[in-house]
């Protein structure tokens, strides 16, 4: 006879174990009975919250161009034949993913990935029943979407939100979606490993790795643990194929949690600010310091008047815990943090000089200051058409750049602008013009009303100084 899970539990807490300690409840099976089971009554619990997303969005082609078509010789041979060959055209895009019903009033969590750029959102329920959606927030940093049902039916079936933190390697989950459009599926596996940081998905990362398939379509559908609540968001597949190879990652569910937070109140997602720059501790580094391995986040410099330098944090100290979850590099320190929220605080612990010790750290949103004041420029200069404003911790971390970059910095270059042509690209730092150090925008303005006719330029890219001489 079929049992559920929960006759799987019963007969661990009640069979007596031996060997294993009797505060350890976690066990394998033991007997036959033990392994027929099933998950049936977790999907009956679940399923019905994870829905079906179909976005639509206009895209511009191109077309097809060739310098013939702007020839008069031809325009004088073929006339209006040629009216419109090679103009751009629009088209419609369709995309397909999953998503899950978190609130009685509609609120679905998706991702940012299968929503991004749509004019048309619909939400489809398992029971086939279809509503329009508006999106709420869309944060592309965490891959995480925040939709609203309009007009929804009272009876919404709502998925429970667990803690990602509590899961650990080895233990059982579910992924529920609508992989390559088949229809809702459910799929199972182990969580193969927690707080990956170095996908490459998106800007703050910690996943959850899984081996339960997951393909396209299921993006935005959820991942549950088997107490029926929700303790991941399907996000991205590793694959050479675009099939399921048993790696797939799922954003932890306490990070989805601060974007429907952020939907909630109506306003942006804030991050905390961490008021230092660090990097990574390596083996190089773990070494000269005596450490038994490498881990943390060793601080190189403090903000004044930040968070850090409040808590007493100075350069060389090594972040290696918050509120006691261990710091494994700086995208787990991030992590951390973005999970808390802005308005809180956490305990800090650091290595100094060998010595643990802890403090108070507040968590606030990043200044902008200086404020950002920016300037488009025009006219005829190999600046025209780029867009430059004050970097500031705000402005740094809307960009997804290291809070303590300073300067001004290039946010928009139009395309086929002479800033363009120059080869300027968005998030370029301008350092000089003329052997004239550029620290504001103000200053930018004073060069760019005198109106140099040489344009020697000093550009900071991706931690490089690039120089260029133009007229």
């Amino acid at each position: 006879m079929k049992q559920t899970l929960a006759a799987l539990f019963a007969l661990l807490l009640l069979a007596p174990s031996a060997h294993a300690p009797a505060a350890h409840a976690d066990e394998v099976p033991r007997s036959r009975a033990q392994i027929d089971l099933s998950f049936a009554p977790i999907v009956k619990q679940v399923a019905p919250a994870i829905v079906n997303i179909y976005a639509k969005k206009t895209v511009e082609s191109r077309g097809f161009s060739s310098p013939l078509l702007e020839d008069p010789f031809f325009k004088r041979f073929f006339g209006d034949m040629l009216k419109g060959f090679g103009q751009p055209r629009e088209r419609v895009e369709n995309s397909l993913g999953s998503g899950v019903i978190v609130s009685e009033d509609g609120l679905v969590v998706s991702n940012h990935h299968v929503i991004a750029g749509a004019d048309e959102i619909r939400v489809v329920l398992a029971d086939r029943r279809e509503f329009d959606a508006e999106l709420l927030i869309s944060d592309e940093r965490t891959d995480i979407a925040v939709l609203k049902i309009k007009d929804p039916d009272p009876d919404l079936t709502v998925a429970e939100l667990g803690r990602s933190d509590d899961l650990e390697v080895g233990d059982l989950v579910l992924a529920i979606g609508n992989p390559f459009g088949v229809g809702q599926t459910v799929t199972s596996g182990i969580v193969s490993g927690l707080a990956r940081t170095s996908v490459g998905i998106t800007d703050i990362q910690s996943f959850i790795q899984t081996d339960a398939a997951i393909n396209p379509g299921n993006s935005g559908g959820a991942l549950v643990a088997l107490d029926g609540k929700v303790v991941g968001i399907n996000t991205a597949i590793f694959s050479k194929s675009g099939g399921s190879h048993g790696i797939g990652f799922a954003v932890p569910v306490d990070m989805a949690r601060t974007v429907v937070s952020a939907a909630i109140e109506g306003r942006p997602v804030r991050r905390p600010w961490l008021g230092f720059a660090g990097r990574d501790v390596d083996a190089d580094i773990a070494e000269a310091l005596g450490m038994r391995a490498p881990r943390g986040v060793i601080v190189e410099s403090v903000s004044a008047d930040g968070p850090a330098s409040d808590a007493g944090l100075e350069p060389g100290d090594i972040v290696t815990a918050i509120d006691g979850h261990r710091i494994t590099d700086a995208q787990s320190l991030r992590f951390r943090l973005a999970t808390k929220g802005v308005g809180k605080h956490a305990e800090l612990t650091f290595l100094r000089d060998g010595a643990e010790q802890s403090a108070d750290f507040a968590l606030i949103a990043p200044p902008e200051e200086p404020p950002r004041d920016p300037v488009a420029v025009g006219g005829r200069t190999p600046l025209s058409g780029a867009t430059f404003v004050n970097l500031s911790p705000a402005v740094a971390d809307e960009l997804g750049l290291p809070t303590d970059l300073e300067g001004v910095m290039a946010l928009k270059v139009a395309e086929r602008s002479p800033a363009a042509s120059a080869g300027f690209r968005p998030g370029d730092i301008l350092r000089a013009i003329n052997d004239i150090e550029i620290e504001r925008t103000a200053t930018l303005r004073r060069v760019l009303d005198d109106g140099p006719v040489e344009w020697r330029l000093e550009i900071e890219r991706d931690g490089e100084i690039l120089r260029a001489a133009l007229r």
